[in-house]
């Protein structure tokens, strides 16, 4: 990875932080889409379909209303290596990890994602360096993930160290994509979308065909192909957009940030669809991810401190 020298802004505007919620609504979804289902469908197989149908979708709404993606050819190598750091290898770990751990446990381990960005945005850029408010306000933020999961997190635990280690990697691929995505940044958010999912689809073709687990979606129910396209249109194609809409103008740090409020979202979306109770270790939780967020932003603090 090269280090590119685009400064990015101090603050995230009102602009960034609107972005960076709806994009914790869409992504904190897709937990309750991929747990519904990957019981009936292979992970690699769940994979392919929610890179294929998005990749589908985002070239139908290109040619309607543009961008052309020919934009997007002369950087075709690279969408490659973008699709394997921020689809194949992530999706694949964290639907394996899924199959075994629960989606509270997965939550905590993806809302790792921020240290790993910080950490490698630290060595490879110039202009996103580490800084103690930035460490304070991501412990705060993972901290406050795991007080939000509670007793749910420790009915995970007993998971199987491979599983922990898929999610561990799952976060460990998502910060190196952010970092690698900063090359696009002068290509639109749409374009960029799709180039990543396209190649995602060119890659994980081959892998199902050799793996042989199509032969499944024969029996899949109603419910789980509903899962896989609210999983495909909402949780990754337009949530995509977003994502690299919220890098080119806040920085990758920023962007990591999202996975510290997926969870929250998460559990908002159990109370106000399946009538889950909110608990008070789960708003303990999410007032230290607030807090997390806002050390992370600074500007209160500083005001404070003039």
């Amino acid at each position: 990875m090269s280090t590119v020298a685009i400064s990015a802004p101090t603050y995230m505007s009102f602009r960034d932080w609107t972005m960076l919620v709806l994009l914790g609504l869409l992504w904190g979804g897709s937990f309750f889409f991929a747990r519904v289902a990957v019981l009936e469908i292979d992970p690699l197989v769940l994979v392919l379909l929610r890179v294929s149908i998005a990749a589908a979708a985002l070239h139908i709404y290109l040619s309607v209303r543009g961008p052309s993606f020919a934009t997007a050819l002369p950087m075709a190598g690279a969408f490659f290596g973008l699709a394997m750091l921020n689809n194949v290898i992530p999706f694949s770990l964290m639907f394996f990890g899924q199959t075994e751990l629960g989606a509270g446990l997965a939550s905590v381990l993806n809302a790792t994602t921020p240290f790993w960005t910080v950490i490698l945005a630290n060595a490879f850029t110039a202009d996103e360096k580490l800084t103690g408010r930035k460490l304070a306000g991501i412990g705060l933020g993972i901290a406050g993930t795991a007080v939000m999961i509670g007793p749910g997190l420790f009915a995970g635990l007993g998971g199987p160290v491979w599983a922990k280690f898929a999610l561990v990697g799952t976060a460990m691929s998502y910060g190196c994509a952010a970092i690698f995505a900063r090359r696009f940044r002068a290509l639109p958010a749409p374009i960029v979308a799709t180039g990543q999912l396209t190649a995602s689809t060119v890659v994980m073709v081959p892998v199902v065909l050799l793996t042989g687990g199509l032969g499944m979606l024969a029996d899949t129910s109603p419910q789980a192909w509903a899962s896989v396209v609210a999983l495909a249109l909402l949780s990754t194609a337009i949530a995509y957009i977003l994502y690299f809409s919220l890098i080119a103008s806040a920085g990758a740090t920023n962007a990591s940030l999202v996975t510290l409020i997926v969870p929250v979202f998460a559990i908002l979306l159990g109370a106000l669809f399946l009538a889950e109770r909110l608990a008070l270790f789960e708003l303990a939780g999410m007032a230290l991810i607030g807090s997390g967020l806002v050390v992370i932003d600074g500007r209160l603090l500083r005001r404070r401190t003039d």
